[in-house]
Formats: structure tokens, sequence, C-alpha cells
């Protein structure tokens, strides 16, 4: 995964697995979860766990045709008291599974269809469900929830990877047009890493991004992980003295009213 250690991504997706898990209990199966107003505490659960035994199974099995993905999903135990073995189980299944052999293999399916190889693409997508809907879990038992500046900054530049890829053009097309331009630029900037600058361009044959600090028609500044959770419109863009933004806030609003990842 660029900038990120994949040895550090597999014990965030079995830490923050545990945090999860413990955030459910908290909350309560039945809890409503204001960050995915559509979800209980048990659909949020069941989603992270299979997810990560159905990104297991596809990167074991080394599935390159789309079309034979699994469609069997794992169960989630009836007994809210089980949830913590069983989200323990899938989180260090699919962190065994993105093993450093695994890695560099280019035969794994690769729904975003970039240039990363699929378990490169899988280690980063279950690491952004894992972090972000554990801040969901969190956020519902009224718990603070840390992530540290290094994953926040991995998954903002997944994020964007995911918007600007190929498959985002086919499956996401409203997004992918609302967000293009004439040149526009975002400045996305973590005042606590020294790897945490994102300018992107919106151009009228779809918007780009790279890792660079320039002026831009909005900056938007702030830690890291409040930028992640911002961007995957979990907190709001105003309202937060962490959060400077320098310029059209009117552009930001825009991009973030058009774009969705895990908030949907």
């Amino acid at each position: 995964m660029t900038h990120l250690n994949a040895e550090h991504a597999r014990r965030a997706i079995v830490e923050h697995s545990r945090r999860l898990a413990g955030s459910a209990a908290a909350a309560g199966p039945h809890a409503a979860v204001p960050t995915t107003p559509d979800w209980t505490i048990t659909e949020l659960v069941e989603h992270v766990g299979q997810t990560q035994h159905w990104v297991a199974e596809i990167i074991e099995r080394r599935i390159t045709d789309p079309t034979q993905l699994p469609t069997e999903m794992a169960v989630l135990p009836a007994d809210p008291g089980e949830w913590q073995e069983w989200l323990s189980g899938s989180a260090r299944r699919v962190t065994r599974a993105c093993s450093d052999d695994a890695l560099d293999d280019a035969e794994v399916f690769n729904a975003a269809g970039d240039e990363r190889t699929g378990t490169r693409f899988w280690l980063a997508s279950v690491l952004n469900e894992t972090v972000v809907h554990g801040f969901d879990a969190a956020n519902a038992a009224g718990r603070p929830d840390y992530i540290a500046p290094d994953i926040a900054a991995a998954l903002i530049s997944n994020h964007l990877a995911m918007l600007t890829s190929p498959t985002w053009e086919m499956l996401r097309s409203e997004s992918a047009h609302a967000i293009r331009g004439t040149g526009q630029t975002l400045q996305w900037r973590a005042t606590d890493t020294a790897d945490g600058a994102w300018l992107v361009e919106r151009r009228p044959g779809g918007a780009t991004w790279q890792r660079e600090t320039r002026n831009a028609d909005v900056t938007v500044t702030g830690p890291a992980a409040t930028l992640l959770l911002i961007m995957t419109r979990r907190r709001p863009l105003t309202g937060d003295d962490t959060i400077g933004i320098d310029g059209d806030i009117n552009l930001a609003r825009h991009w973030l009213d058009n774009t969705a990842h895990v908030a949907d």
C-alpha cells in the first residue's frame, strides 16, 4: 500500500476491529448509528465482519474473474456476546490473506481497475472499512476514537484513488461527472504528518489528484484523521476549530456533496 507499511496496516485492521467490537458492545445491538443512519449496530458489525471474510476468500482463492466473486457471506452470531471473537477471527483471516507474498501478486481481481495489485487494493479497502466504520460504532456509543495520522493519511490517498478510478467512472458516473471541472483546484493538507498533502484538480475529462503542496482555489487544513472523516462525510466541513479553510469554501462543499466512499 503506497505510503503505509503493510505490517502496520495489518495491525491496524486487527486493532480497529477489536475497538469496533468494544464500541458495539457499549452501544448495544439495536442502537442506531448516526453516521450511517440506515444501519443499526448489528448491521454495522455484520457488514464489517462479512466484508473481511469475503475479501479474505477472494485473496485466498486468487480470484481474477469478477464473475467468480464469493456469493456466500459469513453468518453473524446471533449472540452479541460472541461478536468480539467473530470480528477478531475475520480480522485475523483477512490480514493473514494479505501476506507480504500476496501483496505483490497481480493475480487477484482489483475492483478499482487501477495500477495496484489486487491484494494491495483489498488491503487498503479493508483498512478503510474497518477504520471508518470503527469510528461509526464509537460515535454511536458516545466514545472517542483515535485514528493514527499515518493511517488516516493512507486512507485519504485511498479515498481519492477510488474517486478517480476507472471503476468509479463506470459505476458512479453521476459522481464522476459532477466532480469534473475546468481546472479548479482543492488542496487538502494534514497538519500532523509530514506526508500529508493532496492536490485535487477538476479537469474536463475527470478529476485527478497527486501528493503535492501548492496554492489552490481552496485549501482545507487540519489533523489527518479529521480530514479523513470530513472527506468520508462523518464530520462537517465547518464547526471544528482544528480545521482551517482558505479560499472558495463552496468549491470544497460541492466536492464533498458529490463524493462518497463508505458514507453511503
